[in-house]
Parts: C-alpha cells; sequence; structure tokens
C-alpha cells in the first residue's frame, strides 16, 4: 500500500518520521526521472524522458514545464557553482546549464566513439563529474533514438573539472546506472540494472573505494534489489543507502543491511534529498512525484 513504512530493522525507526506521512506531489508523466533540488531557489528539477521534457515543482505553486525539449533528459545533478548538469539520451551527451539558459556539452564521445546515452550523474567535490553510460536511449525511440552502439560497452566515466579530460573509470557493468559518493567521498555506489534487458541480468548496487579521489578499486557487491532494478539513488549524512525499486524506496545500512522500505504502487526510477533543510526525500515515480519529511538530512 502506497505510503506504508516498512521497518526490517529497529535503526530504521529513527530514519524515518511515520507522522510525516507521503504526499504525492503531481502526476502526469510517462517515466519521471532524475530530480535534483536547488535550495538557491527552494525548488526541484526532474526529467519526464519519454515526453521530452524537463519539470519543475515549487512549493506552493505546483509543478510547471521547465524545459518542453529536454533531448529526452535523464539523470540531473548540480555542479559545484549550482548550475545544472544533465545527461541527455537524444543528444548522448553530458550537459551543463549556463546562467543565461544556454547549454555547453561537456561530454559526448570516448576514444573518438559516440556516447551511448548517458543516464545518471554525480559532481565530486572536487568539481570532477561521474556518470553512466548505460544503452537505454539507443535502443529504441521511446525515451531517445535508436542507434547503433558505438562503445564497445557499458561504462562507467570521469571528466576531469580542470583538464576536460574524460577517463574510464569502471568497464565492467551490464548497463550502469545510478551512482553516488558515500558522504566522505572515500566510496562511489553505482548500481547494475541489466535484469531489465537480460533474465539473468544483474540487479543490485555495487560499491567501490576510491583510491587518489581518481581510480575506483576493489568493486563489490552492496545490496541486491528483490523486486526490480535499483535506478537511481542518494545517501544520507549517516551513510545510509535510499535506493529505488520495484515497489518503492528501500534504506540499507553503510554495511548492506536493509533497514527498512517506504512502499510505493508504482515502480521508484530515483530519489533525492531537499527542502530547506535537506531532510525531504523526493521521489520519482513511473506517472508521480513524491516527497516525504525523513528524520535524517542527506548527504552534502
Amino acid at each position: 500500500m502506497t505510503g506504508e513504512i516498512i521497518v526490517h530493522d529497529e535503526a530504521f525507526r529513527f530514519l524515518v518520521n511515520p507522522a510525516a506521512g507521503l504526499k504525492r506531489l503531481c502526476s502526469g508523466m510517462l517515466w519521471a526521472e532524475g530530480p535534483v533540488y536547488f535550495p538557491q531557489g527552494d525548488y526541484l528539477l526532474w526529467s519526464d524522458i519519454p515526453n521530452n521534457r524537463m519539470l519543475q515543482w515549487i512549493e506552493g505553486l505546483g509543478m510547471r514545464v521547465y524545459r518542453s525539449d529536454s533531448r529526452n533528459s535523464n539523470g540531473n545533478t548540480r555542479d559545484r557553482e549550482g548550475r545544472l548538469v544533465t545527461c541527455e539520451h537524444l543528444s548522448r551527451s553530458v550537459t551543463r546549464t549556463e546562467p543565461d539558459g544556454s547549454t555547453t556539452v561537456l561530454a559526448e564521445s570516448y576514444d573518438g566513439k559516440r556516447l551511448n546515452s548517458p543516464n545518471d550523474v554525480v559532481v565530486k567535490s572536487d568539481g570532477s563529474i561521474w556518470f553512466t553510460d548505460p544503452s537505454y536511449g539507443i535502443l529504441s525511440d521511446y525515451e531517445g533514438k535508436q542507434a547503433p552502439q558505438e562503445q564497445e560497452g557499458c561504462f562507467v566515466f570521469r571528466l576531469d573539472s580542470t583538464t576536460d579530460e574524460l577517463t574510464l573509470v569502471a568497464d565492467d557493468f551490464v548497463k550502469p546506472n545510478g551512482l553516488a559518493f558515500s558522504p566522505d567521498e572515500s566510496l562511489l555506489y553505482v548500481s547494475d540494472t541489466g535484469l531489465s534487458h537480460q533474465a539473468d541480468g544483474p540487479h543490485h548496487i555495487r560499491v567501490f573505494d576510491v583510491v587518489d579521489g581518481v581510480t575506483l578499486r576493489n568493486g563489490r557487491v552492496f545490496a541486491q534489489i528483490e523486486k526490480g532494478v535499483p535506478d537511481g539513488f542518494r545517501l544520507d549524512r549517516q551513510g545510509n543507502l535510499w535506493s529505488s525499486t520495484g515497489g518503492g524506496v528501500q534504506c540499507f545500512s553503510p554495511a548492506g543491511r536493509l533497514l527498512g522500505e517506504i512502499l510505493i504502487d508504482e515502480a521508484v526510477a530515483n530519489v533525492t534529498f531537499g527542502g530547506p533543510k535537506n531532510n525531504r526525500l523526493f521521489i520519482t515515480a513511473t506517472t508521480s512525484l513524491y516527497a516525504i519529511y525523513v528524520a535524517v538530512s542527506g548527504a552534502v
């Protein structure tokens, strides 16, 4: 039942506030994804991929179209200067929106070949941009444009903020998807949603040690999602990971222990923390945007 809170570990009772309740803020999307909160304006942006648009939600004003031709945008984040950074399926690129509204292409090819369809993105404290590049946007015209895959696989990349050099940091994924750093940035979590197009494909989140701030080592499975796939996720300031699933949101401890769930009757694609206290969990779930106040704030 949508809004029901399931406790698997007593620690979860200190992370949620049942009295707050889950609230559906708006609906009408085909596939809601990539939520990002902007504290300087107290608003949320997210993508509606198949409808080729980006939406904005403001408390008291509701939803409006922020960008009507988003080039089938998917994942979004903010850079260190507060600018919007976006993964675009149609253009097969990662872009940045400048203060004047223009867009700058940050990455569109690797080793002389076009990227597949950048999916999710995160910015590290040193300004480097890390993103995943599965093939979802080129498999059909539904959320991009069907096209041949030029890359030899589906990879995870790092874009250096000083040199603009694009480096392949992980090449052993089927469909790399969501990603996020631990609060101290010593770990990088990356999900693999290969189950979406492969019956025995992965549906788990892996974690890597970040060496010298630029290299990934010691990849291992952190948690497996049994219903659906772990599309997108975020971490709170205590290091707990809040992941999307086919039946809502699941919360895992830093050790990978399932603490609890927030049930939703739609497949969840992604989550993000926001609000003035960064303690409101925004949830993009297929056709709708939900939110719930929790008892912990998101990692910054």
